[in-house]
């Protein structure tokens, strides 16, 4: 399986550029001060991280045609939706390790940074596998169905990665104290240096994306193979993910048929990809099929949610 690309080295250079430019003014202009981000603030941030995104599709649409703009819009999408989820288990993280909202942003920062190389090698690693092992597809394909089953079958299940194997081997490994310092990762306490519990979430946040990782690029896989489109997607979802969680943390629980939503996501894509030499599923269709299962399960998600409020309200009501 031969991965055609539309990205040629200047293009390739000038979004790497972009990218870090991006985070260099988000770092060091709008957020160089830590203080708590408020929904009005990350609305605003989301509104324009979406846009870009949007513009960079059209720019895709114009130089390259409507198969690779829709290719790339499919990838973004199917990202986006998955970093909901991600945003469940942050929120879990934060809460548990007693994490001020004023740090969060922080860690996340610092989280999504060394998520955006970590992609990067894995998104390459798997566009040059599936080019020498096209079998590899079957694969991909399977274990994104076995996925999409597993999120539905444990979507009612709680997370509780601060107390999992992972963090204890963690916090055996690296010396840490239990109390914050400010926004420092680490601290001097009786001449030894200690990681904070801000560094041992950050820990955290980064298994948690790999961990995310390992469901989204094989998705993505399932629309398109063009590393380009596959890394521009996914970049642009990881980078809007900081203003998307300090939209939605306060909210998630409102979702509670997202995980069944994008359970069917990953179904249908895993089929796509396992099926691939078989049926050939237009892009528009496998976009409108996306943004359906999606949209269904957020629909749903709020009308269950506006009518527990209602009920909650009688109940008040009555009581009262």
């Amino acid at each position: 399986m031969e991965a055609h690309s539309v990205g040629s080295p200047a293009l390739w250079g000038g979004f790497i550029l972009f990218v870090l430019a991006m985070l260099a003014l988000d770092l060091g202009v709008f957020h160089r001060k830590t203080h708590e981000v408020k929904f009005k603030e990350a609305l605003a941030w989301s509104g324009v991280w979406i846009s870009l995104a949007l513009l960079f599709n059209l720019g895709i649409w114009w130089k390259f045609g409507s198969e690779p703009a829709l290719n790339f819009l499919s990838g973004y999408l199917i990202e986006k939706s998955l970093s909901i989820d991600n945003i469940f288990v942050f929120v879990v993280i934060f809460s548990a390790l007693k994490i001020p909202v004023m740090y969060q942003h922080r860690v996340l920062f610092w989280g999504i940074l060394s998520a955006l190389v970590l992609r990067a090698v894995m998104i390459f690693a798997g566009v040059a596998m599936l080019e020498r092992f096209h079998w590899l597809i079957y694969v991909f394909g399977a274990f994104l169905i076995f996925t999409g089953v597993k999120l539905f079958v444990q979507r009612n299940h709680e997370e509780h990665p601060e107390s999992g194997a992972t963090m204890k081997l963690a916090r055996r490994i690296i010396p840490s104290s239990k109390e914050l310092d400010g926004d420092r990762f680490f601290t001097v306490q009786n001449g030894r240096r200690l990681a904070t519990p801000l560094f041992m979430t950050l820990i955290l946040v980064e298994l948690t994306d790999v961990l995310f990782a390992l469901d989204s690029i094989p998705a993505i896989f399932a629309v398109t193979t063009d590393p380009f489109l596959v890394f521009t997607s996914n970049i642009f979802a990881i980078l809007g993910l900081r203003s998307l969680f300090f939209v939605l943390a306060g909210a998630v629980e409102k979702f509670s048929y997202l995980k069944v939503g994008l359970s069917g996501v990953l179904v249908f894509v895993g089929a796509k990809m396992a099926l691939v030499d078989v049926v050939k599923i237009p892009s528009p269709v496998s976009l409108g099929i996306i943004a359906l299962l999606l949209g269904v399960s957020i629909v749903a998600s709020l009308i269950k949610s506006r009518k527990q409020e209602a009920e909650h309200g009688r109940k008040n009501i009555a009581v009262s």
